[in-house]
Order: structure tokens, then C-alpha cells, then sequence
């Protein structure tokens, strides 16, 4: 649920898209088990993932420019229920139908390809700060396809996003509805920005995408965003 609306309605990358990864995680975890040969496969089903979605929704990732509804912050009522009136809510849960069989078949295909070597840790920053965590080995692969803003893509920061999920689950009392930042989830936002220099998106954060899991856990063996991992893994 915090991932609806671009994780936490900040307009950021489709909350299907979150979703999915969560469940390329999941998948990967059940063929392979923990460790960085499923976190990366999860990384690589993310990528794909990534760009099935893009084919149906002109190009665009980002909750905001598929919607045009900006919820950032404390969402103005008149916004909200244009939204309403132009069948938003229904657009939506057409595109969830359409797109899940879509991303189903993605991760299916990521993973009948063997591995052509064996990757070591760290593979994926939201699975170093899941596992920091201490959540289980599941939901740390889970996590994996997170890294470089869900696949590798530069969008909304892995980390951040892994802190609000892991959370989350830990609150399920505490639901995140509209006035996010009244809520636990704008206390990690306002944590989290503190700590990436007032940046969302990992390709602003690192000034570059990632041209795939290697290159990311090089950067991340090198203390890339080491910063912002220890900002969460202390809570």
C-alpha cells in the first residue's frame, strides 16, 4: 500500500511496478534461495520489468505523468476528485490486469536463463539495507530488485523505498493514506532526503544509471551511497 501513488504519493515510479519487483524477489528466492545469484536475478526480472511497463504507458514510469494527479504533500480535494471524474481509479485497475500476466511472463522469462557466473555480495543496495534491517532472507531478495531507482532504471532511490516497505510491514496498524507526511512514511522521506543531498531519484543521487547488476555492486563495493544505507540500517 505505501508504494501507492509513486511510493508514498510522491508521483515517482507506478506502484505496479514496485509490486512486481516485489514479486521477481519472491520468485527468486523460491528457484534460487538467499544470496546475491537470486538477488541479481532479481535485479536483471526488475530490468525487464521496467521496460514491459514502459510499452504501454507511452514511455512513462512515473505515477505522476500516467495519472496527472499530484498527490504530493497534502493533495488539494478538488484534485482528487477530477481524478475521480475522469475514471482515474478505473484506468488503473485496467492497467494492473493488463500489465500483471505481462510481468508475470517477464519474470518467467529472467529466469529460465541460467546465471553465466556466479555474482557475489553486495549485489543490490535495497537488499544491503533490507538485510541491515533484519528482516528475512526472503524479503531481502524481495527487496533486490529495488537497486538504481526498480532495475537499474535512476528512478525514486531503491533504499528509500525498501525503508518504507520494511516499515511498513512492521506498522500494518498505521496505514499511509493522503497526508503522507503527517505519517511515519514522511518521517523516513524527511530522513532519507536528508541524507541524499534533497534528491529522489538514484540517477540525480549518483549522477549516472547503471548499465546493469555488475556495474552497481562495483559502485556499491566501492562505499557508493554507504551514507545513505547507514541513515536507515540505525533505525
Amino acid at each position: 500500500m505505501p508504494f501507492a501513488g509513486g511510493i508514498a504519493n510522491q508521483g515517482y515510479q507506478c506502484g505496479m511496478l514496485w509490486g512486481a519487483a516485489l514479486a521477481a524477489g519472491a520468485q527468486a528466492y523460491r528457484l534460487l534461495g538467499p544470496g546475491p545469484n537470486a538477488e541479481t536475478e532479481a535485479v536483471a526480472a526488475a530490468q525487464r520489468l521496467v521496460e514491459s511497463f514502459r510499452i504501454g504507458t507511452k514511455g512513462e514510469i512515473n505515477c505522476l505523468e500516467i495519472s496527472e494527479l499530484n498527490l504530493e504533500g497534502n493533495p488539494q480535494l478538488r484534485n482528487i476528485l477530477k481524478f475521480l471524474a475522469k475514471g482515474g481509479p478505473i484506468a488503473c485497475f485496467r492497467m494492473a490486469a493488463r500489465y500483471a500476466p505481462e510481468a508475470f511472463s517477464e519474470i518467467n522469462t529472467t529466469f529460465s536463463d541460467p546465471l553465466s557466473e556466479e555474482a557475489s555480495h553486495p549485489v543490490s543496495c535495497s537488499a544491503m539495507l533490507a538485510q541491515k534491517m533484519g528482516v528475512s532472507d526472503m524479503h531481502t531478495v524481495m527487496a533486490a530488485g529495488f537497486a538504481g531507482g526498480i532495475g537499474l532504471s535512476g528512478g525514486a532511490c531503491g533504499v528509500l523505498g525498501t525503508a518504507i516497505w520494511i516499515t511498513g510491514m512492521n506498522r500494518p496498524e498505521e496505514p499511509v493514506l493522503f497526508n503522507v507526511m503527517d505519517t511515519w512514511a514522511g518521517e523516513i522521506i524527511e530522513r532519507f532526503l536528508k541524507s541524499s543531498d534533497y534528491e529522489f531519484e538514484c540517477s540525480e543521487i549518483v549522477g549516472r544509471k547503471f548499465e546493469n547488476p555488475s556495474d552497481h555492486a562495483d559502485y556499491l563495493r566501492a562505499g557508493g551511497c554507504a551514507e545513505i544505507i547507514a541513515s536507515f540500517a540505525a533505525q
